[in-house]
């Protein structure tokens, strides 16, 4: 009888943000596939949990998916986990999930922490639909990328380091327009927690001055339809027209 393969999501930040299944069930996994090791060694210690740990990423995973599918098919359950956040997202557990869908193998994925969803509803921004982009080509495909993005009429999310937010913020200003609505949190969860809202403009040149930490998530507006926009410049005019008449009455 074969066996599962469970997705768990761990904390991004906070590690009360772990929830009682996925404690269980990594409890009672035959193995744990960690995308470090040594940092979800952190989590099975504060929570008690002794499953044995295996390494599972990017950069084995093609080698290693051969022998779990087989101990899955061998009946083993095995759970993966990533640093932080859901497993696929941005993160190993893809690759595993498919080789598992065309091997027959059930794969159950709790629901749990991810960084981009609580940076999505502090933005403020319309999050009814939207477009996860995750990291953006570091290089090749970037401007062609970003180009198209330009279009998107979804509310967009983007991931990104410390290190590179600035010029991130500046391409995405050059690409859509500086005065384009978006906010970056940083920091998801943890002590640190903070969430910057402005234009694509202000916010990058708030970060010049502010050096940034932390994991990123950036949120920008998508494009605003004809319609919207003949609408917000008709509401600045009247609001503009409305201010005068009101000085001018004053006087």
């Amino acid at each position: 009888m074969a066996g599962k393969l469970y997705m768990v999501p761990t904390p991004v930040g906070n590690l009360e943000d772990m929830t009682a299944r996925a404690i269980k069930v990594l409890g009672q996994a035959t193995l744990i596939l960690a995308e470090d090791t040594r940092t979800s060694a952190v989590l099975m210690k504060h929570y008690g949990i002794t499953t044995p740990m295996r390494s599972h990423h990017k950069f084995n995973e093609h080698e290693t998916v051969a022998g779990i599918i087989a101990m899955l098919e061998a009946g083993d359950v095995i759970a993966l986990v990533t640093d932080a956040g859901t497993p696929g997202i941005s993160d190993p557990g893809f690759m595993l999930a498919r080789a598992c869908r065309e091997k027959g193998i059930t794969v159950e994925t709790l629901p749990g922490a991810t960084a981009f969803v609580p940076a999505l509803v502090n933005s403020g921004l319309p999050c009814e639909r939207f477009a996860f982009e995750g990291f953006l080509p570091t290089k090749k495909g970037r401007a062609s990328r970003l180009e198209e993005l330009a279009q998107e009429r979804r509310t967009m999310i983007f991931y990104e380091s410390p290190m590179r937010l600035v010029k991130t913020l500046e391409q995405l200003a050059a690409a859509f327009g500086g005065d384009r609505q978006a906010s970056v949190s940083r920091e998801i969860s943890k002590i640190h927690e903070s969430t910057c809202h402005g234009t694509l403009q202000e916010l990058a040149q708030h970060y010049k001055l502010n050096t940034p930490r932390g994991e990123i998530v950036i949120v920008v507006a998508g494009k605003a339809s004809e319609a919207t926009v003949k609408k917000d410049k008709y509401a600045q005019f009247k609001n503009k027209y409305s201010q005068n008449n009101n000085c001018d009455e004053t006087l």
